[in-house]
C-alpha cells in the first residue's frame, strides 16, 4: 500500500522539493527549531492531557469515598465540563489558532490547567468540583491537542506522523506517570495535597516550554497540487462528516473507558490501590508504543487503514473487561487498549491534514474537536449513570464496543486522501 499520488510539493514553509539524491543536505525539517516545537508539544501534551486529564480519574474514588458522591456525580464534572466549555470555546480557539497562531493560546490553556488542579485540591462541595473541571476543560481547549496539533502540523511536513507520534508520546508518559506520582503523594500527604502538586507541576514543567516557543508562520498552500479546499466546501463535504462521526464515537469509547477504569478497578474489582496504579499505569505505558508505531504507519502506508486499524484495537479491547476474574485478561486489556488509545487522538489531525490541507486545519480541528468533547463529555457519565442504576458495568461496556464499531464503520467510507486537482 501506498500513499495517493501527488504532483510534486513544496514544504509548507517554502523551501525546495526534497531530492532523491542520497548526499543531498538533511531535510530542512530537521533542525534546532523544529526540534524545539517537538519538545514543547511533547511537555505540553505530557501535562495537559497526560497528567491534567488522564490524571484525574485516579482520584475519583476518593472523593466517592470522602463525599459520599456516587459514580454519576464524579464522572458528570467531565460531562458538565466539556458540554458547556467545548462547543462554546472549541469553534472560538480554532479560530484563535489560525488568525493569531497557537503560543498564546497554549500558554493561556497552561495556566487554567494548573489552577484547576490546585482548585480541585481545595474542594469539598459539588459545586466547586464543577467549577474546577469546566476550568481544566477550558484549559485542555486553549492548551490541549487543539494548538498542538496546529503548531506540528504547520512546522512538519514530510515528516509529520513521526512528530506527531513523538510529541503524543507525552501524553503516554505523563498518563503512566501520573498514577504512579499520585499514589505516592496519596500515601504521604493525602490525595487533596496530591491534586495540588500535580497542578504546580504543569506550570512548572509546561509553561517555560510554550513561553520560549516561537509560532509558526501560516503556511502557504501549493498550487502545482490541489488546491486549497474552501471553506464552505470542507465543512459540507462528505468526508468531513465521516471523519466527525468516526472521531466522536472513538473518543467516546475511549474516554468512558479510562474514566471509568479506576472506579471499576477499585470499587468494583476490589484491586488494591497499588494493582489499580498498575493497570492505569500500564494502559499510558502501552500508549507510547502505540503512538511510535502508528505515526510511523501513518508515514508509510494510508491514513484511512491506519485509522481503521486504531478504531478496531479499541473495539478489540472492551470485551476483555468481561474477564474479571482473571488479571491476566486485565493486562492484556491494558496492552491492546493502550495501543489503540495510542494512535487515537493522533491519527485525526493526520488524516485531516491528508484530505484538506493545513490552511483551514485550525478551524477544522476546533469543529471536530468540539464534537469530540461532547462525546468525551457524555459517554462516561452514561456508563457511570448505567453502573448506579443497574448495579453492573456490563451495559456501559457493550455501549461502548459498539461505540467503537461505529466509528470503524465511519472510517472504512472515508476517502485515502487529496486527490490531485
Amino acid at each position: 500500500m501506498s500513499e495517493p499520488i501527488r504532483t510534486q510539493e513544496t514544504s509548507t514553509q517554502g523551501e525546495p522539493p526534497v531530492s532523491n539524491d542520497p548526499n543531498a543536505a538533511p531535510s530542512p525539517e530537521l533542525n534546532r527549531e523544529s526540534a524545539q516545537v517537538a519538545a514543547t508539544a511533547f511537555l505540553v501534551l505530557f501535562s495537559i492531557v497526560g497528567m491534567a486529564l488522564w490524571g484525574l480519574p485516579f482520584y475519583y474514588d476518593f472523593m466517592v469515598q470522602q463525599f459520599g458522591w456516587t459514580r454519576g456525580q464524579v464522572t458528570s464534572g467531565n460531562a458538565l465540563s466539556k458540554l458547556l466549555v467545548g462547543p462554546i470555546f472549541g469553534f472560538i480557539a480554532g479560530w484563535m489558532v489560525d488568525r493569531f497562531g497557537p503560543r498564546r493560546l497554549m500558554s493561556a490553556g497552561i495556566l487554567m490547567a494548573g489552577a484547576a488542579l490546585i482548585g480541585l485540591g481545595s474542594i469539598s462541595t459539588l459545586g466547586l468540583f464543577y467549577f474546577f473541571y469546566m476550568l481544566n476543560a477550558l484549559g485542555y481547549v486553549c492548551g490541549g491537542p487543539l494548538p498542538n496539533q496546529v503548531l506540528l502540523s504547520r512546522r512538519f511536513e514530510r515528516s509529520r506522523g513521526k512528530a506527531m507520534g513523538f510529541a503524543y508520546l507525552g501524553i503516554g508518559l505523563g498518563g503512566a506517570a501520573v498514577p504512579w506520582i499520585s499514589h505516592t503523594l496519596v500515601q504521604y500527604f493525602g490525595w487533596q495535597a496530591a491534586l495540588r502538586t500535580l497542578g504546580l507541576l504543569i506550570l512548572v514543567i509546561a509553561l517555560p516550554a510554550a513561553l520560549l516557543t516561537k509560532d509558526m508562520p501560516k503556511p502557504k498552500e501549493n498550487h502545482t497540487s490541489a488546491g486549497p479546499v474552501p471553506v464552505r466546501t470542507a465543512f459540507t463535504s462528505l468526508p468531513f462528516f465521516l471523519l466527525t462521526l468516526g472521531s466522536m464515537f472513538s473518543i467516546a469509547a475511549v474516554s468512558g473507558a479510562q474514566q471509568n477504569l479506576k472506579l471499576f478497578l477499585s470499587l468494583d474489582l476490589h484491586f488494591s490501590q497499588g494493582q489499580a496504579t498498575r493497570v492505569l499505569s500500564l494502559v499510558l505505558a502501552f500508549s507510547i508504543a502505540g503512538r511510535l508505531l502508528m505515526g510511523w504507519l501513518a508515514d508509510r502506508f494510508p491514513k484511512k487503514y491506519v485509522m481503521l486499524l486504531i478504531y478496531l484495537l479499541i473495539a478489540a479491547s472492551i470485551p476483555l473487561l468481561f474477564a474479571v476474574q482473571s488479571h491476566q485478561a486485565m493486562y492484556a486489556f491494558a496492552t491492546v487498549f493502550g495501543i489503540g488509545l495510542g494512535g487515537d487522538y493522533m491519527i485525526v489531525p493526520l488524516m485531516t491534514a491528508e484530505i484538506f490541507g493545513v490552511q483551514l486545519l485550525g478551524r477544522l480541528l476546533g469543529v471536530i474537536l468540539t464534537a469530540g468533547s461532547v462525546a468525551e463529555a457524555l459517554s462516561p457519565w452514561l456508563v457511570g449513570r448505567l453502573r448506579d442504576s443497574t448495579g453492573s458495568y456490563g451495559a456501559g461496556f457493550l455501549a461502548l464496543i459498539g461505540m467503537a464499531l461505529l466509528s470503524a464503520a465511519a472510517v472504512v467510507a472515508l476517502p485515502k486522501g487529496r486527490k490531485p486537482a
